[in-house]
């Protein structure tokens, strides 16, 4: 009679074990599939200009992303600040460069001068003057770098010039035009402090919002494509460039 009456406690028990083991594996299956679709949502995010990396890597990472994503704000604000005080110099108050280097040049020296022959007279040490040495290899590393992007714009322009691709040579006329336009409104000096303001400032925006920027404009992108088709439908496909072409052959 014992046995009889233990064995439906231990049954009872069993049940109980199977159900939260099997509750609990569903749990887990459950957890796995949202994870996994999480993910694959993620994989599936569009972003903008067709990025698959973090967007410190695409502006080259370092110290020159550090600043301009506001890593460390101290250096990004004085960085910002001394490009403000060089625009409010030439462009507000309008000093010259080679005003403004010679008086700082004079300032210096007849400070250091003065400074080196009256040690002796105010009884303190004479200034340690550094020895200014500008290293070779970074400056062959810039000029190496340089020489590569202007050689390669001028590969572009060359293929351009040879009505080889019409859209990249609409897209390059189109924006010299509004080059052309934007210097008629300003100077160099202020077009190059917007461009500085803008690079120290859509960057962090984009970084902070860029999952509601990015369905926005893959919206827009998507709009573009469709106003390109329809208008090389309509204007330049009716454009003989084959007939062009075959006379040059």
């Amino acid at each position: 009679m014992a046995e009889q009456s233990e064995n439906p406690i231990e049954s009872v028990t069993e049940k109980i074990h199977h159900e939260s083991s099997s509750s609990s594996s569903d749990s887990e299956s459950d957890s796995e599939k949202k994870s996994n679709t999480s993910e694959s949502v993620k994989e599936k995010i569009w972003r903008l200009f067709g990025r698959e990396k973090p967007l410190h890597h695409v502006l080259g990472g370092g110290k020159p992303a550090d600043v301009f994503l506001w890593r460390n704000k101290k250096v990004s604000a004085g960085v910002l600040g001394f490009a403000t005080a060089i625009w409010v110099l030439f462009e507000l108050a309008e000093y010259n460069l080679l005003t403004l280097v010679c008086h700082i040049l004079i300032l210096s020296l007849a400070l250091m001068f003065l400074w080196s022959n009256a040690h002796s007279f105010i009884k303190k040490s004479p200034p340690r003057i550094p020895q200014v040495h500008i290293p070779e290899e970074p400056v062959l590393q810039v000029a190496s770098a340089l020489c590569v992007e202007i050689n390669g714009a001028f590969v572009v322009l060359r293929s351009i010039a040879a009505g080889k691709d019409l859209k990249k040579f609409l897209i390059v006329i189109a924006g010299l035009w509004v080059m052309s336009i934007v210097g008629s409104w300003c100077h160099f000096l202020t077009l190059f402090y917007i461009c500085f303001i803008l690079l120290h400032s859509v960057p962090v925006l984009y970084e902070k919002f860029e999952d509601k920027i990015d369905p926005l404009a893959e919206k827009a992108m998507i709009e573009i494509k469709k106003q390109y088709a329809v208008f090389d439908a309509k204007v330049l496909s009716k454009i003989p460039l084959a007939a062009l072409k075959a006379k040059k052959v």
